[in-house]
């Protein structure tokens, strides 16, 4: 048995990848129509919430930092460095109202409140995203990104999106031909929350012209296969499609935005990698009660199993090294 811990902890320790993604299997299932499902984000994101706060603070950040070629900087500066740019590109100044479409653990809410002086709103559908941000005080909702309306929480001044816009369209949505229709509707609501000359930060991945269709993704394809390897993406990222590069974006964002900046971040994206398995490695005996804990779903699920491939090989960096994928920062101003 200590044999068995010590090699689960191992697999489990050397992450390379962005998100959590372990499930909640006793998440309350919110169903949204199309995007990827309460449960799914859960599946992402919570269950491995407390091991990833451990290891990399109460306000983690997961999502690729900041470093622009400057790889002596730390994490903590370089993620600090990613929200002094955001915040900058947004022209927030003390009393801006900020929303965050995917908050997460809530770093960038505590930047905006504690650097800007600023009010932030965040959106999740994480429980233990939510729950986490309640006990530090921040504004943070449970809602579906793609409903809200000035209504729920009033107008803004500017909105910020880092990594969530990866959950906006389902596998279904693609399958029936209706990512871009996903995709403008977004933006009708984003842009519905702001005034003219608003600014939107949008970060996320996006799948590049060499990804295989959905249709060749093979679990049980040969391991160093882009087949196996893309299977093996989608367990990282349950319910979701990601867009078809950077250009897909900017084309259904046009009816409501115009293209301020732009610019790639997968080098920095694999740097901040990383530094996550570094940090994840560091020894706690609360972290690896944790880890022991999650032997249980290891020998009872094989869906499990799948998952802690994908902590041992980190399909999303692999597809970054095979041009797959990759990683976009982008700033729009609502015309």
């Amino acid at each position: 048995m200590g044999a068995t811990i010590f090699i689960a902890v191992s697999i489990l320790t050397c992450s390379r990848h962005h998100k959590p993604p372990f499930a909640n299997y006793n998440s309350v299932v919110l169903k949204c129509d199309g995007m990827a499902t309460k449960k799914d984000i859960d599946f992402t994101y919570t269950t491995l919430d407390e091991i990833f706060r451990i290891s990399i603070g109460e306000t983690a950040d997961f999502s690729a930092a900041m470093y622009n070629g400057d790889f002596s900087m730390t994490l903590e500066e370089a993620q600090r460095a990613k929200h002094k740019f955001i915040a900058d590109q947004l022209n927030i100044n003390e009393g801006s109202r900020v929303i965050e479409f995917g908050c997460g653990w809530g770093p960038f809410l505590k930047y905006l409140k504690e650097e800007r002086k600023a009010t932030g709103v965040g959106l999740t559908l994480s429980d233990g995203q939510y729950k986490s941000c309640k006990k530090k005080g921040f504004d943070v909702h449970i809602k579906d990104c793609r409903t809200v309306t000035p209504q729920d929480f009033g107008t803004f001044d500017a909105v910020v999106s880092v990594g969530a816009f990866e959950h906006f369209c389902s596998i279904e949505e693609y399958k029936e031909g209706r990512q871009e229709e996903v995709y403008r509707n977004f933006f009708k609501t984003a842009a519905g929350l702001i005034p003219n000359g608003g600014r939107f930060y949008l970060q996320t991945i996006t799948f590049t012209d060499k990804m295989l269709p959905h249709e060749a993704f093979d679990i049980n394809a040969p391991k160093d296969s882009n087949e196996y390897i893309c299977a093996l993406s989608e367990k990282h990222l349950p319910g979701s499609w990601l867009p078809y590069g950077s250009k897909m974006i900017i084309r259904t964002a046009e009816p409501y935005f115009k293209l301020i900046f732009i610019s790639s971040g997968r080098a920095d994206y694999i740097e901040t990698i990383k530094q996550w398995r570094k940090m994840l490695r560091i020894f706690s005996i609360k972290k690896y009660s944790l880890y022991l804990r999650l032997l249980v779903h290891l020998l009872k699920s094989k869906e499990f199993r799948h998952l802690i491939e994908v902590f041992r090989i980190s399909p999303l960096k692999v597809c970054f090294e095979r041009d797959l994928m990759n990683h976009y920062r982008i700033v729009f101003e609502k015309i």
